[in-house]
């Protein structure tokens, strides 16, 4: 869960947590204009984008530098410092990436030496989606998604297309599967992680053929499965607070969030409509 700002000195500001994902040790945002990181080494990936100004850094002796619009990938054990490119200092999003159990492993580490710098828009917005929902503690299930998109788009960038074997179409069998699984487990949930082990597929191909069967992301699948649930309880007279718990919502704001974006008002309102239809009282 992210934890409150804190403001480290005139316009110096930090949040930094550790989700409840796999292969994400740490999220961290910054906005820095004076802070000058000296040469020093991380034991897993840092993946950078800027939100405002610029970062210049060294990297294996080499000057590198993140506008706006770039990703920055660095790579575990290789030391690295960075400095704001200009007086305005910059606004960073940072996550730290598991070298052992995250989406890269050891054998990316000599490509992204030799180009941690990636001009690439959609990734860049994948990334940016990935922060949002790490952010919201109960959406763990959209963030593995979002990370193991992430990750494949990485590979894609870093290994060249003509030494990678194709990416494998739409599997409806899975597609089946899986929504047959998040039925199953509605409330308690399931791991991305877990889910690809039952059905015996990658994650990346478990979440696309998925969205292409249903034309629905897993998550917003079983998100919508609870807000169903959420439903009846509250045209049952119970209390939100209550079925959240009993939804398998993180917690009452959660509930609320993903009630409102399907059924267009929050879960109080909702409840207090009850038995004002055309046949209530």
């Amino acid at each position: 869960m992210a934890a409150g700002g804190v403001r480290t000195g005139e316009s110096e500001e930090i949040t930094a947590w550790r989700p409840a994902v796999r292969g994400v040790t740490e999220v961290f945002h910054a906005h820095f204009t004076r802070h000058a990181y000296p040469m020093h080494v991380h034991d897993t990936w840092t993946l950078l984008i800027v939100d405002e100004g610029a970062v210049r850094y060294d990297l294996e002796r080499h000057e590198h530098g993140t506008p706006l619009g770039t990703v920055s990938l660095l790579p575990p054990q290789v030391p690295h410092n960075g400095s704001a490119a200009t007086p305005l200092g910059f606004r960073k999003r940072v996550l730290y990436l598991d070298a052992g159990g995250g989406p890269l492993d050891a054998s990316f580490i000599g490509p992204a030496v030799d180009t941690p710098d990636l001009a690439d828009p959609q990734l860049r917005h994948r990334i940016s989606q990935l922060h949002t929902s790490l952010a919201r503690p109960g959406d763990e299930l959209e963030a593995a998604a979002r990370l193991t998109l992430v990750g494949e788009r990485l590979r894609e960038r870093l290994r060249p297309r003509l030494a990678q074997a194709p990416r494998p179409g739409p599997d409806r069998r899975v597609a089946r599967a899986l929504r047959e699984l998040l039925d199953a487990r509605v409330v308690e949930g399931v791991e991305l992680g877990e889910a690809a082990g039952l059905v015996h597929a990658h994650p990346a191909h478990l979440v696309r053929s998925f969205g292409a069967a249903y034309g629905i992301a897993p998550h917003q699948y079983l998100m919508a499965r609870r807000v169903d649930r959420a439903r009846r309880l509250l045209l049952a007279g119970r209390a939100p607070g209550q079925v959240a718990s009993e939804c398998g919502f993180y917690d009452q704001s959660h509930l609320t969030r993903h009630f409102k974006r399907v059924v267009g008002v929050p879960p109080g309102r909702y409840a207090r409509g009850r038995g004002s239809g055309p046949w209530g009282g």
